[in-house]
């Protein structure tokens, strides 16, 4: 279920991109605008629940911003923010889940987002989500690299800076455990 991207050439650069980094807000809002309802799908498929999504889509969409200078505009702009988003939310989860630990030990971690079809569509993709909630956080994030950002093996274990069989293995386990759950099993990851 590879994210559906026409342009996945080298396209002719977006004009707004050019706008937004010399500094014009309308061209940053508008590029900002049409890229919220992907990158915030894309951070949901990340994580677990809703309550962070919005405020790691929100990070997400700072940083490519604040990452549109480096854009060369070799590949397409979706791809390129959706690693950006990638890098930042998984950054984002490690710090938060290093917080976590520091005070526990203290104190005693896919873009269908294009497209907005019928309610049984809707309602497939939100048990999809739901059990992907419960897949353990690496198997989750080697899936949703995979199979919504459509990266290969080789690619997710540089994302990841994982060893190329680690990344197999994540992703056998985790569609066992994701199969498993869809059939109405109960294997735990």
């Amino acid at each position: 279920m590879p994210v559906p991207d026409s342009d996945t050439q080298s396209a002719p650069p977006d004009p707004r991109i050019q706008a937004a980094v010399r500094g014009d807000r309308q061209a940053a809002a508008a590029l900002l605008q049409e890229a919220l309802p992907r990158v915030r799908n894309l951070v949901r498929y990340l994580v677990r629940g809703d309550s962070d999504a919005d405020d790691l889509a929100q990070e997400a969409l700072i940083a490519v911003l604040r990452g549109l200078p480096t854009y060369r505009g070799e590949g397409s702009f979706k791809s390129w923010s959706d690693r950006v988003v990638v890098r930042t939310t998984l950054a984002l989860l490690k710090k938060s889940r290093r917080e976590r630990a520091q005070k526990s030990s203290g104190a005693d971690l896919m873009l269908v987002a294009d497209s907005v079809d019928h309610h049984a569509s809707y309602a497939s993709r939100r048990e999809l989500v739901k059990q992907l909630d419960e897949l353990a956080y690496d198997q989750r994030h080697a899936l949703v690299l995979h199979h919504v950002l459509g990266m290969s093996v080789p690619e997710i274990a540089e994302q990841l800076s994982i060893p190329f069989e680690t990344v197999r293995s994540r992703l056998r386990l985790g569609q066992t455990a994701l199969r498993a759950r869809m059939q109405g099993g109960v294997e735990r990851s």
